[in-house]
């Protein structure tokens, strides 16, 4: 399942990557996924189980690190970021700061791979348009996929019908 078609990056030589990290429980194993599109249609999937364990935000941190070094190796110049994790694009659109010192660690290392790139546009996507990476993250840690959101208005209507 490809994600949904986003509109037109702001660079046609964009490459559009897609993460999200899976911890399970919470703390515990965690699970890395991501997508990458590249402007000629290549696809590259990262589907990993990280060395360490952590939360939810160390695994959504791991996975867009891994995310950006899979972008580098393919030899993007440019990137559009998405991901469903507030945390993540908070912090690293400087928003938002941390005083978690196992935080900071990933942060930072971060930044400074970002800065490897000619340009970058970081988006926080709903969970719903990251089906993708969160596929592959709980793939990672042997989860099945989640199941699909059924909208309010359908539940609400599957009640009354009781």
């Amino acid at each position: 399942m490809l994600p949904p078609r986003p509109p037109a990056p702001l660079w046609p030589d964009a490459w559009q990557l897609w993460f999200d990290g899976s911890a399970s429980p919470n703390p515990g194993r965690i699970g890395l996924g991501a997508v990458l599109l590249g402007p000629a249609g290549e696809r590259i999937e990262v589907s990993e189980l990280a060395a360490a364990g952590g939360c939810n935000n160390t695994a959504e941190l791991l996975a867009l690190q891994r995310a950006v070094d899979a972008a580098h190796q393919a030899g993007a110049r440019r990137v559009v970021i998405r991901g469903d994790s507030d945390f993540a694009v908070r912090h690293l659109l400087g928003s938002a700061r941390t005083a978690i010192p196992r935080l900071t660690a990933l942060l930072e290392p971060l930044a400074f791979s970002l800065q490897g790139f000619d340009e970058v546009r970081i988006e926080w996507v709903p969970r719903h348009r990251n089906g993708d990476a969160d596929r592959l993250s709980r793939a990672a840690l042997g989860l099945p996929d989640k199941p699909a959101l059924v909208p309010l208005s359908l539940a609400r209507s599957r009640r009354r019908r009781r």
